[in-house]
């Protein structure tokens, strides 16, 4: 079974454009997929269908399908959801909102009513994972915008999701920062976690397992991503790289 199926997907904000145009693409479980394209392209969007955020929060028309996990996303509740799906927004601080790093991380799998030592290991082990144990008991709202997003990986890696979306949880962070997440991120697939991430920097998508295109809320190339990474005119037409 595909750990994600997007088929013929196509999306319209209320009152807005059409921002997702007949996507079909499919992902395997246990693979990297990047997904690149220019602001407004529909990138963003397409994580929140991904998540069920979209149609169950936000409205608007949405035709076609998108499964996850084998749970169509139109038939299950966006709780339901975070617990195949752990979603990780563009800006951080849409999602963060406890007293302290430690109260953030243990949010979801105490609501899950998990046994108190459960909850305890699944903090200490992602703490540990993301390299900020020692910002435990600071608040979530002090923190640096790639602080920020290491902490809502974590809120949603407690929930330990058989897939991971990530929206451009890199954007903040310095080479250092984006090395470890990189790290991370190959580790969690060496434990057979499926993983999308949208990145502009294409240098954080060499990761990937394949990459996805996007023109216009059109998918336009689906590709081993070693060998779209390496068409530098196709790149440079589409405004993701730069002739030197």
């Amino acid at each position: 079974m595909d750990a994600i199926v997007v088929d013929n997907l196509t999306y319209k904000y209320p009152a807005g454009r059409e921002i997702l145009k007949n996507l079909d693409f499919r992902v395997r479980p246990g693979e990297i997929v990047a997904v690149i394209g220019l602001s407004g392209c529909g990138k963003s969007t397409l994580c929140l269908c991904l998540g069920g955020i979209i149609p169950h929060y936000l409205g608007g028309e949405l035709t076609g399908q998108v499964w996850v996990n084998g749970k169509n996303t139109r038939e299950y509740k966006v709780a339901q959801l975070a617990l195949e799906v752990g979603l990780v927004f563009q800006d951080p601080d849409t999602q963060l909102f406890s007293a302290t790093v430690e109260d953030e991380i243990a949010f979801a799998p105490e609501n899950l009513c998990l046994p108190v030592e459960v909850v305890r290991e699944r903090v200490n082990s992602v703490l540990e994972m993301l390299g900020i144990s020692d910002l435990r008991q600071n608040s979530p709202s002090n923190l640096s915008g790639g602080q920020k997003h290491l902490v809502a990986m974590g809120a949603v890696l407690a929930l330990d999701p058989a897939i991971l979306v990530l929206d451009e949880v890199m954007a903040q962070q310095d080479s250092l920062g984006k090395k470890t997440i990189k790290d991370i991120l190959v580790d969690l697939r060496r434990q057979g976690k499926t993983i999308l991430i949208v990145e502009h920097d294409l240098e954080s998508v060499s990761i990937a397992d394949r990459v996805l295109v996007l023109e216009g809320g059109f998918l336009i190339r689906d590709g081993q991503a070693a060998n779209i990474l390496e068409e530098r005119e196709f790149l440079i037409r589409q405004k993701l790289a730069y002739e030197v």
